[in-house]
């Protein structure tokens, strides 16, 4: 038995052809789904890069007890597991963040691996301006020096990482295909941003533009115009024609060595990505719109043989740990969440109901396949980190972070070993609360219109809290969201909800005022940052409006006029993220 998996990071499914995109060409990702089954209705879980990974590793939700952060050493690693019973494993890549604190124990778990430097920002290569910014203090900023230095170097295709990355797999392909019992993993960062390529691939989607943005959009709501959203898209959709193309010289090594015969296919990505979709750029800020959590996936299975077909059952990340385990004839760990796709693709069978996904700080979400809802956070609720390994991102947390450790009783997966639990440091997340939604995609599939169904909302709050049990969701989760630590909620309670969730945001003594949401959400990210300043500010308010209701526009001026100049850009920058209500 052999298995390959091609994995992208950041790929929309509306930009490839099999779901529907009509101005990008991908005849490799339209060639892929005649020959393997494509799924309609598979969604990630958890939320961004590294957390999907960890999905991807043990088949288990991470983003109620973790936000971004390594393999601990409790998890079940499908690789390692792999690994340990025999089969080998190699993963080639260029996806940076492994290099990273908060990711360096992943590539580990593999029987080999190797990597192609270069991609985002990474700490590779080095020019005379990297060293002037760094001397000067001028690494944080708009400028990425990492990139540029990077850039000189890869100044044609043959030495950029995703072109090194699948040659290195293709490599292992050559060695290997004669082999028997391996897991061959070829991931690569893009279409990540920033979207660079060579010209290349550019002519196909040549086009005017003016504006100042280049190929990496900001992790912010739109405000550059439509002008600057098509140039994005453009040069997204130039990044994607070179995924096509790599993919198709993965296809083509199936045929040559007719792989086919015993090798499953995957192909897949971590999670999506907005083009100015809802008005937003990017992920991680925003409610986790279908754009981000709505994934391809493209499965063959050389047992059941089944090919140009599509399945429409609802499956997610944490199903592949397992489809892999079960497909090499490894018994698959007591707690991995996940089920195994093979009778999905085999017998059409349904094996879920529900799927959870979202970010650790943001909301907690759930979709049926056709109705989407995305429960907010509760103002002033606590959220914690639960690991033996305190790494954020890049870094390792903070002393400060550290002070007021405590420690966990297990829980079962942790195999009893005590956790230490740490309060979540607050981040964009935590600055924007943008609500709780309803969506059904069937009649409105651009998540345009929230829906008032309080019977479904009751329905899917009950389906979440089933879920959240499951994964032996912390405690103080179920506060966070208003939810039964025991028990259902009724739609009386799903009422109450509401009404705090308006509620808790305004202190008791401005109450008496009417609030644009999107006031409130600036008035809220204001108190965080200035606390007990807020009391003139309040008084200001109260002046300014006199019986009007209180606008963005309201809470603008007040910046403006009351905030330091020194304070205005930081607080400017989140207030007008938290004003985003849709």
């Amino acid at each position: 038995m052999k298995a390959i998996m091609v994995m992208y990071d950041s790929l929309n499914r509306n930009m490839l052809e099999p779901y529907g995109c009509v101005w990008i060409s991908t005849p490799n990702f339209k060639r892929l789904a005649e020959c393997c089954v494509t799924f309609d209705c598979n969604y990630a879980g958890s939320l961004p890069c590294m957390p999907a990974r960890r999905e991807l590793h043990t088949g288990r939700y991470n983003f109620e007890h973790r936000s971004w952060g390594p393999i601990e050493p409790f998890d079940d690693s499908m690789p390692e597991i792999l690994k340990n019973h025999g089969v080998y494993t190699h993963l080639a890549t260029d996806h940076d963040h492994y290099w990273e604190d908060g990711g360096a124990t992943y590539h580990s778990r593999y029987s080999s691996f190797e990597f192609s430097r270069g991609q985002e920002g990474d700490h590779w290569k080095v020019n005379r301006e990297l060293i002037r910014a760094t001397n000067e203090h001028r690494l944080v900023g708009q400028t990425n020096y990492y990139d540029q230095a990077n850039r000189e170097y890869m100044d044609c295709e043959e030495k950029m990482s995703q072109a090194v990355t699948f040659s290195a797999g293709l490599d292992f392909l050559e060695k290997s295909h004669e082999e028997d019992n391996w897991f061959l993993q070829i991931e690569t960062f893009d279409p990540h941003e920033p979207f660079y390529t060579q010209e290349a691939w550019k002519k196909q989607f040549a086009h005017e533009y003016n504006g100042l943005m280049k190929d990496w959009p900001p992790y912010y709501f739109v405000t550059e115009g439509e002008e600057s959203v098509n140039h994005m898209r453009m040069e997204y959709a130039s990044l994607i024609t070179m995924c096509d193309h790599y993919l198709g010289k993965v296809l083509d090594k199936m045929d040559e060595y007719n792989l086919w015969e015993d090798t499953m296919l995957i192909v897949n990505t971590d999670h999506g990505y907005l083009l100015g979709e809802h008005g937003w750029w990017s992920k991680s800020v925003m409610p986790v719109y279908d754009e981000i959590c709505h994934t391809p996936l493209f499965v063959y299975d050389p047992r059941s043989k089944v090919t140009n077909e599509r399945r429409s059952e609802l499956v997610q990340t944490i199903d592949l740990a397992p489809t892999l385990l079960e497909y090499f004839g490894v018994e698959i760990p007591e707690h991995v969440e996940g089920k195994t796709l093979r009778c999905v693709i085999e017998n059409h069978e349904k094996i879920r109901e529900y799927a959870l996904f979202g970010y650790h700080e943001g909301h907690c979400n759930i979709t049926d396949g056709n109705y989407v809802y995305m429960k907010a956070p509760l103002h002033g609720t606590a959220n914690y980190e639960y690991t033996m390994m305190p790494t954020h991102m890049a870094q390792r947390f903070w002393v400060d972070e550290l002070q007021d450790v405590q420690l966990q009783e297990p829980f079962s997966f942790t195999k009893g070993c005590r956790t230490m639990k740490i309060q979540a440091k607050e981040g964009m997340n935590h600055m924007a609360n943008f609500g709780t939604k309803l969506f059904c995609l069937a009649d409105d599939p651009n998540q345009e219109h929230p829906l008032e169904n309080i019977e479904k909302e009751t329905e899917l709050l009950n389906a979440m809290l089933k879920l959240m049990r499951k994964n032996e969701c912390p405690k103080e989760r179920y506060a966070r969201f208003g939810l039964p630590e025991e028990g259902t909620v009724t739609e009386e309670d799903v009422e109450r909800l509401h009404e705090r969730e308006v509620s808790d945001y305004i202190p008791e003594r401005i109450k008496d005022l009417r609030w644009e949401r999107g006031a409130m959400n600036m008035y809220l990210v204001m108190r965080k940052f200035l606390q007990a300043g807020m009391n003139p500010l309040e008084e200001k308010l109260r002046k300014m409006i006199g019986s009007e209701t209180v606008t963005v526009n309201h809470m603008l001026q007040l910046i403006e006029s009351e905030i330091p100049a020194e304070q205005q850009p930081m607080i400017y920058y989140f207030a007008m993220l938290a004003s985003r209500t849709i």
